[in-house]
């Protein structure tokens, strides 16, 4: 997980949601911030992935910017920008992740958007 908040803020918001993120990159793990590519090559970097091979989930343009310059692939959620906002940066934009389907394969993890 990449955040812009605090690792206390997200420690916090991640124990009320009953998530443990195994791999959490936060404001205090880096020194450039989004749009900068750091925090999203840093949590490629903790998974042993190839950026290439990521897909970064994101709800602002600020964070949709970063992923693009990392490499990755992006979905944009709708949940605190409309879709004007983010389609031009997004490789998808959604509602909300109730749109993905995850599933795990020998070769990592197959994510699909379906409606």
């Amino acid at each position: 997980m990449v955040t812009s908040g605090t690792r206390r803020i997200a420690d916090a918001r991640l124990a009320a949601a009953g998530i443990e993120a195994r791999h959490l990159v936060t404001v205090d793990d880096i020194t450039e911030h989004k749009p900068h590519p750091e925090p999203f090559l840093t949590a490629a970097r903790l998974l042993d992935v190839d950026p290439a091979r990521c897909v970064a989930f994101e709800d602002a343009p600020a964070g949709l910017e970063a992923a693009r310059a990392a490499g990755m692939l992006m979905v944009a959620l709708t949940t605190t920008h409309d879709a004007h906002a983010l389609a031009p940066a997004a490789d998808a934009v959604i509602p909300d992740l109730s749109c993905v389907a995850a599933h795990l394969t020998d070769g990592g993890v197959d994510v699909t958007i379906v409606s």
